[in-house]
């Protein structure tokens, strides 16, 4: 049997997080910590090997080299596209970084709806990292044709209008397909912890014009005039201000801006009901409930949040949770969990 529950006790720098973030980079080869692989090896080491066995006996192998990328296998074979590994292990993380989500800068609002994406689509990771290799190439086209006419870098530009007009297109139609799905269930959990009493609308905000309904080519067109218009702009400053880069998202709550006049504790709860809404959209159209997991983030919230976070996990998911101290949970929660001590698992190196 495998338990539902696993707790993960020890102090402040033992390796808890990595333990967890280790999970995370075997469901959805991302991490919330770190977007180099460099960041995730140790320090004495030139590369890091995760491996994992799910319930259902597929076999997952994740290789992250210092030098010459990364490496993916599923039941032993390797996988010549990363969005090929994604699916066997699924799961909603929530650390104590995920609290600034309303009140931070857009990127973090960004990266967590890509992260819901990604979960739904595995195929969109290959979107977002196309899309920000354009935009490098971009800017690395105006630099070394900054003194170059409009005409002889038009045609250039022209080129990566296209792709990054169609790419755009395909990101923004995702997003906002995603963010709808989660409008209601983020709503139901926002009622239920507020006690019925605020009502939660998440908007998107993208960093195109957007006109008319959701349709590829009218879209993509309109994206491509708009990266066109803005080139005079975008030589002087140098950013390039049209595209999925510049997207938002934002939180309304009884129809007032979260991020501004939410107080702390609404901000808090903001945020457990759009990780619970994952949870409900995630576990509703694959059939079975994402991995929940819970990176110290107790420590973070008040008694009656953590006691709203935790039974509203409840017995549905399988839970990995860090703490540093068990008392932090009530006892019909950690009755039928099982407890690992961090300092039996981790030595002064690293993983044991």
């Amino acid at each position: 049997m495998i338990e539902s529950r696993l707790l993960i006790l020890g102090p402040n720098g033992i390796g808890k997080s990595n333990l967890l973030e280790a999970v995370e980079l075997l469901c959805r080869l991302r991490s919330h910590r770190s977007s180099r692989d460099q960041d995730l090896i140790n320090w004495n080491e030139n590369s890091a090997l995760l491996r994992a066995t799910t319930s259902d006996s597929e076999q997952l192998e994740l290789e992250l080299r210092r030098h010459g990328g990364r490496k993916v296998r599923r039941n032993e074979k390797l996988l010549l596209r990363h969005a090929d590994f994604i699916g066997p292990l699924r799961c909603v993380g929530f650390s104590a970084l995920d609290l600034d989500l309303v009140r931070g800068e857009p990127a973090l609002r960004r990266n967590w709806l890509d992260h819901v994406v990604q979960q739904l689509e595995p195929i969109y990771n290959d979107l977002i990292s196309r899309y920000s290799k354009l935009l490098r190439q971009r800017s690395f086209l105006w630099k070394k044709f900054i003194n170059s006419s409009d005409e002889e870098i038009g045609a250039l530009l022209d080129a990566f209008d296209a792709q990054m007009a169609l790419v755009s297109t395909r990101i923004h139609r995702r997003r906002s397909r995603a963010l709808a799905h989660l409008q209601p269930l983020a709503n139901k959990w926002q009622k239920r912890l507020s006690k019925g009493i605020e009502d939660l609308q998440l908007t998107y905000v993208p960093g195109s014009e957007l006109n008319g309904e959701e349709a590829e080519e009218p879209w993509r067109l309109d994206i491509e005039r708009q990266l066109f218009a803005q080139r005079s702009q975008e030589k002087r400053i140098g950013i390039c201000k049209v595209g999925p880069h510049r997207d938002d998202v934002e939180f309304l709550l009884n129809g007032v801006g979260a991020r501004r006049f939410g107080s702390a504790g609404q901000q808090r709860t903001l945020v457990l009901a759009l990780k619970l809404a994952e949870l409900d959209l995630i576990g509703g159209l694959f059939g079975e409930s994402p991995l929940l997991l819970l990176d110290d983030v107790l420590a973070e919230l008040d008694p009656a949040r953590q006691l709203l976070l935790l039974e509203a996990a409840g017995e549905r998911h399988q839970c990995l949770v860090s703490a540093t101290h068990v008392e932090a949970f009530e006892g019909s929660w950690t009755r039928n969990a099982q407890i690992l001590e961090a300092e039996l698992l981790f030595d002064n190196s690293g993983v044991s």
